[in-house]
């Protein structure tokens, strides 16, 4: 009789819908390793079957990979990569996040053979590409359109000024190895790929068996894309060999899996004795706590239900920031418990591919044996309080891999040791009952570091003393209630602006967070020397450097004719009574000391000083050109500090140099090139002490480059279909 299995080709595309009613051809999908420039498949290997019928679906093996040739490939190849700045990265990939978008359907066809539900696969396929936007983004706003990073202020060595130092981060000349696990075979991969391509390092992938062959198929349109220099990606596909035997100084290991796992790969002999930086994301015993202030009636009680039953089912549990424990005041266990088992009773269970269905399969039939073993040893210190077998809409219950969502209660949970030592990767979950939010606070520490911890409360007193109580033994917290209901992502979303990652158990790592994930893959190297020289290298203007005056305004130069360094010494002013008083007028701005005399006198300038914003409209009206001309606008003030107080009387004059450019693209609907100049302006005084200085910024004229769309492509209409 044959499998009910959704009918496959070796080209990977699905041929028709999914239903109990199809075979399975006799070609299984063959996810092969793309390294070293070219795809390596196998005819025999292992075997995988799919979540939901327990047919076979695909034949994975890495025999035959060279493991050391991926990697000195990796390493030549990363030099194109290197060569190009952080804005090429980021509009590359943002290219390639749009390319992969419009193909998303062929992988959620995939990812149904996984186990996982429509809403299951958006998190992971289309929160994985959406993590290459954000960080094209980041990338385009944050970072200078060079192939380094000047990381923070210039450092003053000497006291003459003529010494200086300062921190570039610059891309690491090796290859990111990424080794992900097999709940998020898109996500997984791309979170980390992205950061490492901003960063200049290409990525060597090495997903888990059981979905690799979802994983192959989103690299195949990557390479198949032209986006990205060849070798910014290798594949394997199967077992990783030796792969790790070959890294070097100048590579990165990334891990995500369990903590036993991360454990063992920590201390590989080529790891340790090379130094070679190893980042871990591991399996945690992740806490949400209901406050003791919530009452049954409150939206927070329904909240907390919500949530811990929504983290619980969502890829049936298998979720490395999934809510384990869920520690609840003892007077609400019995109410939370019936609100759960209202919750669950809800959930369907059955083919993901079908409509009606709200929980899909696990991974594997291995990984359910798994999870059942694991919740025996729990209840010998935990009873089962929810539990059943639910009608099965569509799948196999023998040959599938599916187990009915668990709850269990755990009534001495400060004297047991398994609710926080032991992890069912799947819809398990275990109440804790607590008495005090010292109790609750310590309880979240058993479980030695966790990834994310969620308090369910609207008593800010309550939840300032939980955040602060839980904060140093997890990587990222939610505080949920009624006012961020609607917005929040949830307990088990990691976001690309923020940590990923957590202490302890958790791997003692962090990805995401935004840049700082890009840090990790560059290293950064303490650069001496004088202002000019350390200006000319980094192309950001030092403060002390040479400057070039020229006869023509620098504001009537365009943002391709300004160069760093460029600079403008104005007229002197002297600052009158007057002056003072008129701005006083104007702004409404009385405050004593720049109108009182008596009250000026006694205060710790010892005399009447001129308003702080006066000095900047003075300032402005000595370096702006106002004709029309290339600068179009102000673009903003940055960095503004008043050094020391002009009287009247005093006399200021301004310096007026450009510290940076910044190349603006073209956005939809958008016909002028622009870029942002950022100016460093000094105002000093008659005795040529600084009293001011700032950076501003203007919008300025720049011509159309090779990185611009045609004109016709940015009207309303065409900027949207770009858009």
């Amino acid at each position: 009789m044959p499998c009910s299995c959704p009918q496959i080709d070796s080209s990977f595309s699905l041929q028709g819908a999914f239903s109990v009613t199809q075979s399975i051809t006799s070609d299984l999908l063959r996810p092969a390793s793309y390294v070293s420039g070219s795809w390596h498949a196998n005819a025999d290997g292992q075997v995988l079957l799919d979540a939901v019928y327990g047919c076979p679906v695909a034949v994975i093996s890495s025999e035959g990979v060279d493991f050391g040739g991926a990697l000195a490939y990796g390493r030549k190849a990363g030099g194109l990569l290197r060569r190009m700045t952080f804005h090429e990265r980021a509009r590359a990939l943002k290219a390639l996040g749009a390319f992969l978008m419009e193909r998303k359907e062929a992988y959620y066809a995939l990812s149904a053979l996984t186990g996982a539900t429509r809403r299951d696969s958006w998190v992971d396929i289309e929160g994985g590409i959406g993590t290459l936007f954000s960080y094209a983004s980041a990338a385009r706003r944050e970072l200078p359109d060079e192939r380094f990073w000047p990381d923070g202020r210039v450092e003053r060595l000497g006291r003459e000024g003529t010494f200086v130092g300062r921190h570039l981060l610059v891309p690491r000349e090796g290859v990111a190895v990424q080794i992900n696990a097999f709940n998020f075979p898109v996500w997984g991969m791309l979170e980390k790929f992205a950061p490492a391509f901003i960063g200049g390092m290409p990525s060597l992938v090495k997903p888990a068996p059981q979905t690799a062959y979802l994983t192959e198929r989103v690299v195949r349109d990557i390479v198949a894309s032209g986006l990205i220099p060849e070798g910014s990606l290798q594949l394997v596909t199967g077992e990783p060999g030796s792969l790790l035997d070959h890294v070097e100084e100048q590579d990165v290991v990334a891990f995500t899996g369990s903590a036993a796992t991360a454990a063992k790969l920590r201390v590989h002999p080529a790891i340790v004795g090379r130094s070679v930086p190893f980042n871990a994301e591991a399996d945690s015993l992740n806490a949400s706590v209901l406050g003791l202030s919530v009452k049954p009636e409150d939206p927070e009680f329904a909240l907390f239900v919500r949530e811990v039953a929504r983290e619980m089912t969502g890829k049936a549990g298998q979720k490395c920031t999934a809510i384990r424990r869920a520690l609840v005041p003892s007077h609400l266990v019995e109410a939370v418990t019936e609100g759960l088992r209202r919750e669950l009773a809800k959930v369907t269970l059955g083919d993901p591919a079908r409509d009606d269905v709200r929980m899909g399969a696990l991974v594997s039939v291995e990984q359910r044996e798994r999870v059942r073993e694991t919740l025996e040893k729990l209840q010998q210190e935990a009873r089962v309080v929810i539990s059943g077998e639910a009608q099965l809409l569509g799948g196999d219950r023998e040959k599938g891999a599916f187990l009915d969502p668990t709850v269990l209660l755990c009534e001495n949970p400060l004297t047991a040791r398994g609710p926080h030592e032991l992890e069912a990767f799947g819809p398990v979950a275990t109440l804790l009952p607590y008495d005090s939010l010292e109790d609750a606070i310590h309880l979240t520490k058993l479980g030695r570091g966790s990834l994310a911890g969620s308090i369910v409360s609207r008593d800010r007193a309550e939840a300032t003393e939980l955040v602060l109580g839980m904060a140093s033994s997890h990587g990222r917290l939610l505080v949920l209630n009624r006012d961020n209901a609607r917005e929040n992502t949830g307990h088990g979303s990691p976001l690309p602006q923020l940590n990923h990652g957590g202490p302890g158990r958790a791997g003692g790592g962090s990805e995401l967070g935004g840049l700082s994930a890009v840090r990790h893959h560059m290293n950064r190297v303490a650069v001496q020397a004088d202002p000019t020289t350390l200006t000319a290298i980094t192309r950001e203007f030092v403060p002390g450097a040479e400057v070039q005056e020229d006869v023509v305004h620098p504001f009537r130069k365009s943002f391709d004719q300004i160069q760093v360094g460029d600079s403008l010494l104005t007229h002197r002013r002297t600052v009158t009574e007057a002056d003072i008083v008129n701005f006083a007028g104007l702004t409404g701005d009385h405050f004593y000391a720049h109108v009182d005399e008596i009250g000026a006198r006694e205060g710790i300038f010892g005399k009447r000083v001129a308003h702080g914003y006066f000095l900047i409209s003075a300032a402005a009206g000595q370096f702006v050109s106002p004709a029309p001309g290339p600068v179009l606008a102000n673009y903003g003030l940055e960095n503004l500090r008043f050094i020391e107080p002009v009287g009247i009387g005093d006399t200021i004059r301004t310096r007026l140099t450009c510290k940076r450019k910044i190349r603006k693209d073209l956005r939809p609907g958008e016909t002028r090139p622009t870029g942002v100049v950022e100016w460093r302006s000094e105002i000093t005084n008659q005795d040529g002490a600084l009293v001011a200085t700032y950076d501003i910024l203007t919008l300025a004229e720049r011509a159309r480059d090779g990185f611009d769309p045609p004109e016709e492509m940015l009207s309303e209409e065409g900027g949207s279909a770009q858009a």
